[in-house]
């Protein structure tokens, strides 16, 4: 065989109000395509394509997998959280503020208009 194929594992954790709700969630992906996933608010793995249903099965039907996968909100999540916080949660950036005239068009004549640009701030919410 040739080319390149690629196996990936991805997970993540989602943090909803601190550490008060946490969710794990596992990807398994071949070749860009979802084949596998674990979801700690569903509680088992579920399959995707024909072989991800078998490595759903396989791993449903063994406690050790169940158990360690659903311990991962526990085990990984919630001590992350405040290694992750001063750079996530606690993250303030200012924004940058800009106004500028937009003269009028010879399409569009009258008084010209003032543009607001307010960029490169977080979190999103921002009042102009």
């Amino acid at each position: 065989l040739t080319g390149v194929f690629q196996q990936m594992h991805k997970y993540e954790c989602q943090f909803i109000n601190g550490t008060e709700k946490v969710k794990f969630v596992g990807r398994y992906i071949y070749n860009r395509q979802l084949y596998l996933m674990f979801d700690s608010d569903v509680g088992h793995f579920v399959g995707f394509t024909p072989y991800g249903e078998k490595h759903a099965q396989y791993r449903n039907s063994h406690p050790e997998y169940l158990d360690d996968a659903r311990a991962a909100v526990d085990r990984l999540c919630r001590p992350n959280y405040e290694v992750f916080r001063p750079f996530s949660v606690e993250r303030r950036v200012p924004p940058s503020v800009s106004i500028s005239l937009v003269p009028s068009s010879s399409s569009q004549p009258g008084p010209g208009r003032l543009l607001c640009s307010v960029l490169d701030f977080y979190p999103a919410a921002i009042q102009v």
